[in-house]
């Protein structure tokens, strides 16, 4: 008996990373939205990237992806690509618009 005990203690272990990792992912996704959804559309073009409606599709598509599917273990794959989509924006997209001083806030 004691073998099962360590076997849902391990699943039990394996689902609560696998929220943190989807609300996690929903996080980021939220903050690139909310970014994204600031910024002057002429800055994009600007930086030389997808347009405004394009990356705020993108990262909407995420959102949805980590809130709906985020939180499941076996379908973490939604939310590592919602994570892959938010830093893209956030670490590629939001320094560009930044560096030129598109920015509004």
């Amino acid at each position: 008996m004691p073998e099962f005990a360590a076997v849902a203690f391990a699943f039990e272990i394996r689902g609560v990373i696998s929220q943190i990792i989807g609300y996690g992912a929903a996080l980021l996704s939220l903050i690139a939205c909310i970014h994204c959804a600031v910024q002057k559309p002429e800055a994009f073009s600007a930086v030389g990237t997808l347009s405004k409606g394009t990356w705020l599709g993108i990262l909407v598509v995420s959102l949805v992806l980590a809130l709906l599917f985020g939180g499941y273990a076996q379908l973490n794959l939604f939310a590592l690509i919602a994570i892959a989509a938010a830093l893209v924006y956030l670490l590629d997209v939001r320094n560009g618009i930044k560096d030129i001083g598109g920015s509004v806030y």
